[in-house]
Formats: C-alpha cells, structure tokens, sequence
C-alpha cells in the first residue's frame, strides 16, 4: 500500500461514447423493436470506473486511448471535468473513438454492442508501469487488449499495488492472469465464461482453486459473494433503489470497491460502500449520471 493523502488509482480501460435506445422491452435475436428514446451518454468500462473512483474521492488517472474525431474530444473533456488525470490517453487517427450500442429496457435491463475502436490500440510504456506501480489500487477491463491487461497486472504485482481485473467483457481467464491473483469482480455470466463451466456454484469452487486472489462475483440487487479458496461471504445488496438503468452498475462498484482499498479498507468493508454505490448509480439513467459521491455512499451505509 503506497498511500499518502489523497488515494491514488490508475485505470488501465476504455473510453467510449454510449448511444443509448430506451425501448418498451429488450428485442429478441431478428426482432425490430419500434418505440422508445435516444441519448447519448460518455461511457466505457475504463472511463465508468475512473469517474466513479474520483467521485468516491481518489486521485484517478486513466491509461486508454481515443480517436482523433468528436466523439475523443468530448470523451476528454467529460473525464476532465470529473477531476481524473488524462494525461497518458492517447490520440489516434488510425481507429475511431470507441462506440457502445445500448438498449434499455423498462426495468433498467440492458443489452450493449461494443465497438473498440481505438481503445484496442493501447500498449503500455515505461511511464505507464511506473504510474501503475507507484498507484494504491489498479483497476483494468478487458475493453482493452489482453496483452496490456497482462502487462499492467504484472506493474502492480511488481510494484506492490492491489490490482482489481473487472472481467468484462466476458472471456476465459488465462493461467497467467490467475497466479498473478488480482482480485477478480465479474458477474455470474461473466464468471461462467471465465472458466468454461455453465454451473455458477461449480465455475466459482473451479475459479477459486486456480485463481491466487480473491473473487467478487456481483450479484445486481442481492448484493455480492466473497470467495476466497473455500470461504464463501455474502454481501446484502440494496433493492430497494428504483432501478431505471443499470448500465454502469458493475463499473461504478468497481471504481467504489478500488477507493476503499486505496484508502485501507478491509475487502468486507469496501464491499459494502461498492455495494451501496451500485444500487445508487441505477437510480438514473446513462452509465455515469446516477453515480454517487462519498457522503451519498456513507449516508447509505450508516442511515442513521
């Protein structure tokens, strides 16, 4: 743990713009579903996940790359405004800016298309691994490459940095990846995914027994489940928190999960405050618009 002051993260992830449709229901494969809004919200896993660490109150700079268009130079701008360091995302003419296509359903449901873009491009320098290994918390996604990915878990672990690897998009998990033993935060499909093993119960005893780190897997509204080797602790979500659009949950817990560590936290207490900043951040719709700052999290956890 490195801290002094102020809590320092480094996000290693993407930059997105989010076009967001509002529909009547979710369509099935071949379906064309007529009705609803359209918006368009900042967004990618990376960029979800720095905003909600520097609105939870950490020191945030964010390692990703964007296009050389419009759609970059909003990305920026919106990053910079929430107070996070954009100083090592690159500008490239060679890729668009990154581009998520999102469907909303009534109940906050969503299906999302990602397209990389630029955020595929991004490779990490000297400069890069020194920022990761100086930083208290690394959060990294796999909206990036897996050979950056596996670079940055390998700053951290030589730096002595808590790296957190949000799994998603879902993909199996390389041994690798494993006994570098970041702590892993995917949800159950994801955790499915990671090791090939349509049994949740099956895939997480497999995951755990491979895996050299702890695993989250984030549950929605009935909160998260701690394992560790063949400990298993439940975590109590928030449900009743209208639910409009869940896009950027997960990232929001992720970004909540690294400012608590960052800061000391045990894991069981920044489970809680990510947990409770989750359920916050449904409330409203886009990926970033709902996301709580630290007094709305602390008020949450201790009402009284």
């Amino acid at each position: 743990m490195h801290t002094r002051g102020m809590p320092r993260v480094v996000v290693l992830g993407s930059l997105n713009v989010d076009l967001v449709v509002a529909a009547p229901r979710l369509p099935a494969p071949g379906e064309t579903v007529l009705g609803g809004q359209f918006a368009v919200h900042q967004g990618g896993k990376g960029a979800n996940q720095a905003v909600a660490a520097a609105r939870a109150g950490s020191a945030v700079t964010m390692i990703g790359a964007v296009g050389s268009d419009d759609h970059g130079e909003h990305a920026l701008a919106a990053m910079a405004s929430e107070g996070v360091d954009v100083e090592r995302v690159r500008r490239t003419s060679d890729e668009p800016t990154g581009v998520a296509l999102i469907v909303v359903g009534p109940r906050g449901e969503n299906q999302i298309a990602v397209a990389p873009g630029a955020n595929g491009t991004i490779a990490l320098d000297a400069d890069d691994r020194r920022l990761i290994a100086e930083a208290d918390v690394l959060i990294t996604n796999h909206e990036v490459s897996a050979a950056a990915v596996l670079d940055a878990l390998h700053a951290a672990k030589e730096g002595g940095t808590v790296a957190i690897l949000n799994p998603a998009p879902a993909r199996a998990l390389a041994a690798e990846v494993l006994a570098l033993g970041p702590i892993l935060t995917p949800n159950e499909h994801e955790l499915i995914v990671a090791i090939g093993n349509d049994d949740t119960d099956e895939a997480l005893d497999e995951l755990t027994a491979r895996h050299a780190g702890p695993v989250i897997v984030t549950q929605g509204p009935a909160g998260a489940l701690l394992a560790e080797g063949s400990r298993r602790e439940r975590f109590a979500g928030h449900p009743a928190t209208e639910v409009v659009d869940s896009t950027g949950a997960g990232d929001t817990f992720c970004g909540v999960l690294a400012t608590w560590l960052a800061e000391g936290a045990t894991l069981a207490d920044a489970i809680r405050a990510a947990n409770a900043a989750a359920s916050l951040s449904v409330a409203a719709a886009g990926a970033r618009a709902g996301m709580p700052g630290r007094e709305a999290i602390r008020a949450l956890l201790d009402p009284a």
